[in-house]
């Protein structure tokens, strides 16, 4: 036996396995801190200091006094992930989601637990908002009618668009400040022990992301309040820091003056929207840099398999809303999935206040498999992983223009849409967390929901060759 061989395998070996558990052993060192009540300071720890390390989201526990329940609350942590999912679901809901029954217009597999059908949806009469303002309708109606004492949701720092602010609000003045999507991590929950400590607050509404929305989930209890209720949206793909949204806003769309922007989203058709001080522009997927996509998302939104916000009790959505050519964000239709009764009373609160707008049911339409692979396989961020090439620049705007209004036309559209977006990020995270930590390990990290879904497109030859690739690094 070669003896320095020997030696050479034996620190390889005790180095990956003190490497993997350093993670477990900085959770309970920080729940040890956490019952001394010893917040973590983003501003010199984030993110190597935090338990979630490179995929922490930043949604506030860790910044507070409860970061003594970050092993039970956190939804990133390598060890556990999202896998509570189901009974967090039971806990809220009174049931999972089915996975074996579809409705005729959405399944619970894809769109989580339903109280009823997925419906189309207005704000009425919201300026200044990014969309229609029904997420503002809805917490406005709430604080109005009294059915809450206060509202947590997001604010832009100092007026900023890309830097996101938790706030208590008490006010409508105070709600309005959240208008418009922040489209970077937010501390959603670093105002906890504010809530605690205000006994004034004892029915509270909670706006957040999927992440947020676990978290506080599993802690709410611990605040003491007597009614909770949760409106959600959909998230996906957030920026890691503020001045990486805005990296993506001057390099990927131009725009040399960021403080005009309202606020940008991935469109429907293929494009991504901004709205400005002055104006409205689109720009096709296709004609963003390949080398901006790993800069401009964070690597915690590569883990979360909670597209549609699974836990909240109502959310707001757009994926599944039918786009028609040349519409704008402030014109069309959002999606509105109620997952059980709260959902319904904040809904039917902001309808007879005059606020909402609901529409039909949402329906759609064509084939969403293939885009949903096509997209993978193609997939910046997929490419690095297998050691692929990574386009530096776009496709021309003319003929980026004209691939995005073919596929548009020709591609799925409505809840087919949301259904293809919806399986192509929990493809592309399954292939993250099986890069990062392994097969086994990924089985207990991925929900049993979107487990199910990886293994069906497994049945594809690319599919299968793109884990093989990966797991062949192993």
């Amino acid at each position: 036996m070669n003896l320095p061989f020997l030696i050479a395998c034996l620190f390889i070996i005790v180095r990956q396995t003190l490497s993997f558990r350093s993670s477990q052993a900085s959770v309970r060192t920080l729940c040890r801190r956490g019952a001394a009540g010893r917040p973590l300071d983003y501003a010199t720890g984030w993110p190597q200091k935090f338990p979630a390390k490179d995929h922490c989201s930043r949604c506030g526990l860790c910044e507070t006094t409860f970061v003594s329940r970050v092993k039970d609350a956190c939804a990133l942590l390598p060890e556990t992930g999202m896998s509570r999912m189901h009974d967090l679901e039971v806990k809220v809901h009174g049931r999972s989601r089915n996975t074996h029954h579809a409705m005729d217009t959405a399944d619970e597999g894809r769109f989580g637990v339903l109280h009823e059908e997925i419906k189309l949806v207005k704000g009425v009469e919201m300026k200044d908002s990014q969309w229609t303002g029904v997420v503002t309708s809805i917490a406005l109606s709430m604080l109005e009618a009294r059915k809450v004492d206060a509202v947590v949701c997001i604010a832009g720092e100092h007026g900023s668009w890309a830097t996101p602010e938790a706030i208590v609000a008490k006010s409508g003045e105070q709600i309005l400040r959240g208008r418009g999507v922040k489209p970077c991590l937010a501390p959603s929950l670093k105002i906890l022990d504010e809530i605690k400590q205000d006994r004034s607050i004892r029915k509270l509404l909670f706006c957040g992301v999927g992440c947020s929305v676990q978290a506080f989930r599993a802690i709410q209890d611990d605040l003491g309040l007597d009614e909770v209720y949760v409106l959600g949206t959909n998230c996906v793909d957030n920026s890691p820091t503020p001045k990486a949204a805005e990296n993506f806003v001057r390099v990927g769309l131009g725009l040399k003056d960021i403080e005009e922007v309202k606020g940008y989203e991935f469109m429907q058709d293929f494009r991504v929207h901004a709205k400005t001080g002055d104006g409205y522009l689109t720009k096709p997927y296709f004609c963003l840099p390949g080398v901006l996509a790993q800069p401009s998302i964070a690597t915690s939104c590569l883990a979360c398999f909670d597209y549609t916000n699974g836990l909240a009790d109502a959310v707001v959505g757009y994926m599944g809303a039918p786009l028609d050519a040349g519409r704008r964000m402030d014109e069309s239709f959002q999606t509105l999935t109620i997952r059980n009764q709260r959902g319904t009373e904040m809904i039917e609160t902001a309808r007879k206040r005059g606020r909402l707008s609901i529409g039909s049911t949402a329906t759609g339409k064509g084939s969403f498999e293939d885009f949903a692979m096509s997209t993978l396989k193609s997939d910046a961020i997929v490419q690095s992983m297998i050691g692929g090439s990574i386009m530096e620049k776009g496709l021309p705007d003319l003929l980026g223009t004209m691939l995005a209004s073919i596929l548009h036309r020709i591609g799925p559209t409505g809840l087919n849409f949301a259904r293809y977006s919806i399986d192509y990020h929990i493809l592309r995270n399954y292939l993250h967390v099986v890069d990062e930590w392994g097969e086994t390990s990924a089985k207990n990290i991925v929900p049993v929901y979107a487990q199910k879904i990886v293994k069906k497109y497994l049945e594809i030859d690319s599919m299968i060759t793109l884990l093989s690739q990966i797991l062949k690094k192993k």
